[in-house]
């Protein structure tokens, strides 16, 4: 049988975190005298009152959970968090339909970045550091998250750990969970620092400096401006974005054996790191090809704006400082294999995972020398650790229920009316938590406002099982779930 009682007094405990993040949005509100205070209050209000009622209902639960308990939190959190995130846009009226709201939120907090605001920059602050926020906080994860600042309210935090992080290989820093979140979190927020500071000597204003850093480190891609970081006009803020998109998108385990072990050469020599670079250099010398021939752009131009934009797809971070609609039709496919690859495991970044595709190549290699040699022992290695069989196995289900996935959406886009070209690319974005997405109807620059109320459930959906890889959500909704051996 599921204890739902701790289910509810976690829940219940992470929506006052929510609080306290809408109580800082509110004071922003305050400091700039704009028109939202009141919608955040009540919002505030709220969702203090839905956590209490959430905690009372699970008062003296046991603080242990089991696996399947893991899996239920977990979703359960990003769909309880994203309801109530989105109590600011409807109470203040900037959006006015739940479905609209949600889809923001929802957005928002797997870090996606597509947004069905026609114009953010009619926004005020607090509602835009408010976006922004709710990409930093579910950039390394909601629940991962709590267990780095308060380790005893999640009982069982490795199961929950497995249901939240992204990646099949999911290696730690320290025995302790808590001490290993501790870290990644430090890390995170050193980048982020480290970005903001970068930002503003580039010529940021201390606003848009501090949003645009959130957004980048956790490569979710809201911005302040119409025209994300293209509004600056400005090579030195491109060439910081691209920096710390490409660290962002990097293993934060990786990260921390670099930074504070002194590693570089296993920074060098990692597996993963090789064919993440690989691609972002593949991709920016055809794309870049393309734009000098066909855009007449310079030969630096053409290799900052490719390697912003390829950097910014693959990290599936989204923010754009070009308009790739206006680009070869070629170079659409070059970005839409970028989405659907994404960056390294264990960083914020969405997508299939790079350590997926080398296990995945490994993998074909070994059956074609089979092929020759029917009786050789061939094991997958990453980095010299063997990969077991079931592992691999995983794999090759995780491949097969993501293309599934994104077959089913594009079909159903179809079915709506949207063009061939944004429906797959929309999937795609959706399924990867990437954000833009690449057509004439609905660009790479452009809101998701047109598309119907039933599709952007579907890619609310789509969204959440992308950000939780697909398995936590699913495994939900299976008989052998809810028996209760």
């Amino acid at each position: 049988m599921i204890n739902l009682k701790i289910i509810h007094k976690i829940i219940g405990s992470l929506l006052l975190i929510e609080a306290f993040m809408m109580a800082t949005c509110m004071a922003l509100s305050m400091y700039y005298g704009e028109d939202d205070f009141m919608a955040f209050a009540i919002s505030v209000a709220i969702t203090l009152v839905g956590g209490l009622t959430f905690i009372y209902i699970g008062r003296d639960s046991i603080n242990t959970l089991d696996r399947r308990e893991a899996y239920l939190l977990v979703t359960l959190t990003w769909i309880v968090f994203s309801i109530f995130g989105s109590l600011p846009y409807l109470i203040s009226g900037y959006i006015p339909n739940f479905t609209n709201a949600f889809f923001e939120t929802m957005s928002g907090f797997t870090t996606t970045g597509c947004s069905i605001i026609d114009d953010v920059e009619r926004l005020p602050h607090s509602m835009l550091f408010w976006r922004t926020t709710t990409q930093w906080i579910g950039g390394l994860g909601i629940v991962f998250f709590t267990i780095a600042i308060i380790p005893s309210l999640v009982g069982g935090n490795v199961k929950v750990f497995s249901a939240e992080a992204t990646g099949p290989l999911r290696p730690r820093m320290h025995p302790r969970l808590s001490t290993t979140a501790k870290w990644i979190w430090s890390i995170y927020s050193l980048l982020t620092i480290g970005c903001m500071a970068c930002y503003y000597l580039a010529g940021m204003g201390i606003f848009d400096s501090v949003n645009y850093a959130m957004t980048t480190t956790a490569t979710g891609g809201f911005s302040t401006h119409n025209a994300s970081t293209g509004y600056f006009h400005n090579p030195y803020i491109d060439y910081t974005a691209i920096v710390f998109m490409f660290l962002s998108g990097t293993s934060f385990t990786l990260l921390y054996v670099t930074i504070f072990k002194g590693k570089v050469k296993q920074f060098l020599k990692n597996s993963e790191i090789k064919f993440f670079l690989s691609i972002v250099i593949i991709a920016t010398a055809i794309i870049s090809v393309f734009l000098i021939r066909y855009n007449q752009y310079d030969i630096e131009k053409a290799i900052r704006i490719s390697l912003f934009q390829v950097t910014s797809f693959t990290t599936t971070t989204g923010i754009f400082n070009d308009d790739a609609a206006q680009w070869h039709h070629i170079t659409w496919v070059v970005l839409s294999v970028c989405m659907f690859l994404g960056a390294c495991s264990g960083s914020t970044s969405g997508g299939f995972k790079a350590v997926r595709s080398v296990m995945l190549f490994k993998t074909l290699r070994n059956e074609f020398r089979r092929i020759l040699h029917p009786h050789a022992v061939l094991p997958v290695k990453i980095n010299s650790n063997s990969v077991p069989s079931s592992a691999q196995t995983t794999l090759l289900a995780f491949l097969t229920a993501y293309l599934t996935l994104c077959l089913i959406t594009y079909f159903c886009m179809i079915i709506s009316g949207v063009d061939s070209t944004n429906s797959f690319t929309i999937a795609l974005s959706c399924a990867g938590n990437v954000g833009p997405t690449l057509g004439l109807e609905i660009g790479p620059t452009m809101s998701w406002s047109i598309l119907p109320d039933i599709t952007k459930w579907l890619l609310s959906v789509l969204m959440l099982m992308g950000r939780l890889e697909i398995f936590t959500v699913v495994v939900i909704f299976t008989p052998t779930f809810w028996k209760d051996n």
